[in-house]
């Protein structure tokens, strides 16, 4: 990815630099703020750490960046208050923070949250195959719009928001074993559970052929969500309606995305067996 490093210390800039360029990152940094906001005017960039010491309004900065930025960065604040917290980043403006002196696997490790962040809303807003509304389930356009002002309610009003993503990972072996007929029965059967399962308040859309996206709004802690990712996993795990008509595995992929920080505190494969013996 292409990453801009806004910090006035050299020895940082420099360790960051090398640390993420040995990770197969570009990397490029800025010394002196307002030309660091220049730059992100003129050059798209994935990911940007801002240190914005010595000034102390850090969602000016932080929105600046946002305002003049030619793509949506990911933003991390590179934070020297030890009580800095994950919260206290997001309503200034950035996705996360990472504390000095920095850790470089926590650093990498943000990094890998950016990705995964940026590889879930360049498939949202990829509507080259939209899907329709249908049974409680809408359509992945409208779905991504919902996650953005999701994105955008976590930093204004300090809510917390998941992206619970639910996916045939064998859709295309099953199709070449059992019929494309059987791969997509596989995956409206999945779908309806899905609507079943959900709670009144969660927002489903499909988000690709094989896959359903459910935002977890408003959740009161990270231990809710992940407790509502078990409750599919174990109910997914009790169901046998859906499974291939030949084939005998079937596996189910869930995962949790924090918004907008892009980790992910849950991630599950289930399969489910089929005895083509039975009977």
């Amino acid at each position: 990815m292409k990453i801009l490093v806004i910090d006035r210390d050299e020895i940082v800039t420099q360790m960051m630099t090398s640390r993420l360029s040995e990770n197969g990152h570009s990397v490029v940094f800025e010394h002196v703020k307002s030309e660091g906001i220049e730059r992100v005017s003129k050059d798209a960039f994935d990911v940007i750490f801002v240190d914005p010491s010595p000034m102390k309004d850090t969602r000016s900065i932080a929105l600046n960046i946002r305002r003049y930025a030619k793509a949506k960065p990911y933003l991390i604040y590179l934070a020297t208050d030890q009580e800095t917290t994950t919260t206290h980043s997001v309503q200034m403006g950035c996705n996360d923070f990472i504390l000095k002196p920095l850790n470089p696997e926590d650093m990498l490790l943000k990094v890998e949250n950016a990705a995964r962040l940026k590889k879930i809303f360049a498939n949202l807003g990829d509507i080259s195959e939209d899907f329709p509304n249908a049974g409680g389930i809408i359509s992945k356009s409208a779905y991504n719009q919902i996650c953005l002002s999701a994105m955008d309610r976590s930093g204004r009003y300090n809510e917390l928001a998941y992206i619970m993503s639910i996916s045939i990972d064998n859709y295309d072996e099953i199709r070449q074993l059992d019929g494309e007929y059987n791969a997509n029965y596989c995956v409206s059967k999945m779908a309806r559970h899905i609507v079943r399962m959900r709670r009144l308040s969660d927002i489903i859309g499909q988000t690709g052929k094989n896959e359903y996206s459910i935002l977890l709004q408003r959740v009161d802690s990270e231990q809710e969500a992940i407790d509502a990712a078990n409750r599919f996993a174990a109910n997914f795990d009790e169901i046998s309606d859906f499974l291939p008509a030949q084939g005998n595995e079937l596996k189910i992929n869930i995962n949790l995305t924090h918004l907008p920080t892009g980790a992910s505190p849950y991630g599950y494969v289930l399969n489910k067996k089929f005895d083509t013996t039975a009977g």
